[in-house]
């Protein structure tokens, strides 16, 4: 699945475009390396999100076309959040 649709779908990120501006601007990572929006993410990928002063690492635990808003958190497993010390 595309980062900037699984970003939307697991509400890592509220819309599907912010998604792909913040790919653009090199503030997501995948295993550690810049990633643009249309990467293939699969479970155990570790996904690393910058917006503003938020930093979130989390892992990617499944893969779904759909999920609503109780599934959403089945999707990745945080492995840390904080403030960028930038």
């Amino acid at each position: 699945m595309r980062l900037d649709k699984y970003l939307k779908l697991s509400r890592l990120i509220k819309r599907r475009t912010v998604a792909n501006e913040a790919c653009d601007a090199g503030r997501v990572r995948v295993n550690g390396k810049v990633a643009r929006a249309s990467c293939d993410v699969k479970p155990g990928d570790v996904v690393d999100v910058g917006l503003g002063a938020r930093s979130l690492r989390v892992r990617v635990m499944a893969v779904s076309d759909y999920a609503n808003k109780e599934e959403a958190p089945t999707l990745y497993q945080i492995l840390s959040e904080g403030s960028d010390d930038r």
